[in-house]
């Protein structure tokens, strides 16, 4: 028997498609119709719903986006889908147009099989979801751009709580509506902000927030 007919003669592929807008899993739909080998059998609009299908039906493999709205985000659905101690359950693909390396350590964490983003050619998409139910990961090459870049230039260690005070010191807060926010005193903060400027190796909030965002410290 040849490739092309030992390849047909297997099972398709299955696919849940989880995103929360309609007009992208009709997209996403119509192209996977176009794909030899794998077939949609569902699709969710939320976290929830994708759990539940997931459970339901079975799929092979689950498209996750990250970003679903209200309800659990697309990482507790990864999680709650993907779980360790379920055998047999779906690979969960992410596919999302985000690609920070909080993202992408998050959905891995949660027990993501890939990471792609939606600009991906459709053969990269077709392959990934192929490569998932056979057990292999995937990532998109600006995905493994980062998770190189970060292996070879670790990024700064921050506490929780130093990135909790990074995170308000970009949006615009002063030392003292942190420290109210924090339901602290404003010379703590000060000492918080003096080590995390230590940590990134600058001397004031400017630099800090831009080195943090270049070190994709903060969402």
């Amino acid at each position: 028997m040849s490739r092309s007919a030992a390849e047909s003669a297997q099972p398709p592929v299955s696919v849940l498609l989880c995103d929360d807008h309609d007009l992208v899993r009709a997209g996403l739909l119509a192209l996977l119709s176009s794909a030899p080998g794998i077939e949609v059998i569902g699709e969710a609009g939320n976290g929830a719903e994708a759990v539940a299908l997931a459970a339901a039906l079975r799929p092979d493999v689950v498209l996750m986006d990250l970003r679903l709205g209200s309800g659990i985000d697309g990482v507790e659905a990864t999680r709650r889908i993907a779980r360790a101690d379920a055998p047999g359950s779906p690979r969960v693909l992410v596919l999302t147009d985000y690609d920070t390396d909080a993202d992408i350590a998050r959905a891995f964490a949660a027990g993501a099989a890939g990471h792609l983003l939606k600009a991906e050619p459709p053969e990269e998409l077709f392959a990934a979801i192929r490569a998932a139910a056979a057990g292999r990961s995937t990532l998109a090459a600006p995905v493994a751009h980062h998770v190189l870049a970060q292996m070879r230039s670790p990024r700064p260690t921050l506490t929780d709580r130093e990135l909790t005070i990074l995170g308000r010191l970009a949006r615009g807060l002063s030392i003292r509506e942190i420290a109210r926010a924090l339901s602290t005193s404003e010379v703590t903060i000060k000492t918080d902000l003096a080590r995390i400027y230590d940590k990134l190796g600058v001397s004031g909030r400017t630099a800090a927030v831009s080195v943090a965002r270049d070190q994709r410290l903060l969402p």
